[in-house]
């Protein structure tokens, strides 16, 4: 699986900083991440600046094509407001937290200290701006908001280096340090729905297996809360507690859906059949068509068609950072909305994986060749909170999106390796195809 962090230019003695295992760092390693995680935030910022410098364009980006198309700006936010959210969740969660030794049993109604940037709370609190306000704020220029996460992140070292080596006192700078690389990955999102050159390489080539049967079983879905505690190991609030699910026989895809298969769909006029649809879905096309001047593809799309021996004029054309690449008819399908995966499933007379199906099959199976982590893959689940869910300190995170997404299982591209594992659970509307997103499917 290839990594943005190998694009960075980060010392040798750090690589071990984008190890899985970081949930369990402990002080000194997660001194050491939190730095490398800024140095990516300031890397990524610093690419937007020369492209938009080059483009003559301000980094508030008023004016910029497109961005305001009804259900795009929800999911986008201007990038100074990215860069300034991620000092204000580190200062509100570990310099401002009187509680934060506490860790998951803070009380986040507790009165913290008062931010050391004017109107901080304003526009990076919670609920603060509205998405859609955030374009239209006065927001700081981006050498104080540079200046502002410097202090944020030498205050926040000061207070780790005093903090005990204890899971509790260490749990909001873990936070924190996942906050700023899935922040890290919004900013990669942005650069490639507005176009901008990033060094983001494409998927390496991998061999394309049959679908894997994975036998009936009871599994345990989710974080087990007493071995967590035994291990010192930090989990998100949507990840517990655990509770065992019966999974009967199930076959799944080895790999996510490649081009090859889906450019079959568009050519059986998938996108024009209202029966492969849900009805919400259906709508949603309908919507798109109307602005996208009839579409017939995932977003970023240019062309796609089937190949007749070496025609130039067939297979996949999409957008890359601002280039527009053939994609290899191998590799994943990316950049689809939920209604368009679950569209090809019922074409294909298959069907999306549920959550405990994937996360099953990414624990038992990847000696069978069951592979991931070049795209998040949208499940049938819906996302909701385990049965006796408790929502953590950041009650902002989870709770606000019960029953209105769907999950994603896996990474992307742009995922820093660190954040990913098999039981996490990222989450997105089902009609978010900004993100680096595809899907794989089971037999029915």
């Amino acid at each position: 699986m290839v990594r943005m962090a190998q694009e960075l230019p980060l010392p040798s003695s750090t690589s071990h900083l984008s190890r899985a295992d970081l949930r369990r760092a402990g002080r000194d390693v997660l001194s050491l991440a939190l730095m490398d995680a800024r140095n990516h935030t300031l890397f990524l910022m610093g690419e937007f600046q020369k492209a938009m410098e080059e483009g003559g364009e301000e980094l508030e980006l008023p004016n910029v094509p497109g961005l305001h198309l009804p259900g795009l700006a929800p999911v986008l936010n201007p990038p100074l407001w990215e860069l300034g959210r991620i000092g204000w969740f580190q200062e509100r969660w570990i310099g401002r937290n009187l509680q934060r030794h506490q860790g998951p049993r803070a009380d986040p109604q507790a009165p913290p200290l008062a931010s050391a940037f004017p109107r901080g709370d304003a526009l990076w609190g919670e609920p603060g701006l509205p998405p859609a306000r955030r374009w239209e704020a006065a927001l700081p220029p981006l050498d104080d908001i540079k200046a502002y996460l410097l202090s944020t992140l030498e205050s926040t070292l000061d207070l780790l280096a005093m903090t005990p080596d204890e899971a509790d006192a260490l749990y909001f700078y873990r936070l924190a340090l996942f906050h700023e690389d899935m922040r890290g990955e919004v900013l990669v999102n942005m650069a490639q729905t507005l176009g901008w050159p990033l060094r983001v390489p494409l998927p390496k080539p991998g061999l394309v297996l049959d679908p894997i049967t994975v036998p009936a079983t009871r599994w345990k879905l989710g974080w087990d809360d007493s071995r967590k505690a035994e291990s010192g190991c930090f989990a998100f609030d949507n990840e517990m507690p655990a509770h065992e699910v019966a999974v009967p026989e199930f076959e799944i895809d080895a790999q996510p859906v490649g081009w090859s298969q889906y450019v079959e769909f568009v050519m059986d006029g998938g996108y024009d059949r209202p029966e492969f649809w849900l009805p919400d879905g259906w709508d949603w096309l309908q919507v798109q068509q109307k602005q996208d001047e009839g579409r017939r593809a995932p977003r970023h799309v240019q062309q796609i068609g089937a190949v007749r021996g070496d025609a130039l004029n067939g297979g996949v054309f999409q957008s890359w950072f601002g280039q527009t690449l053939r994609m290899a008819l191998w590799s994943p399908v990316m950049h689809l909305s939920w209604w368009e995966a679950d569209a090809w499933c019922r074409w294909a007379g298959r069907r999306l994986p549920t959550e405990v199906e994937w996360e099953l099959a990414a624990h038992q199976a990847s000696g069978r060749g069951f592979r991931w982590g070049d795209v998040w893959e949208w499940t049938a689940s819906t996302f909701e909170g385990y049965p006796g869910f408790a929502s953590g300190p950041w009650r902002a995170y989870s709770e606000p999106f019960f029953g209105r997404h769907k999950v994603l299982r896996g990474a992307s591209l742009a995922t820093r390796l660190r954040l990913e594992h098999p039981k996490f659970r990222h989450h997105a509307a089902p009609e978010a195809d900004h993100l680096f997103c595809g899907f794989r499917s089971c037999a029915l």
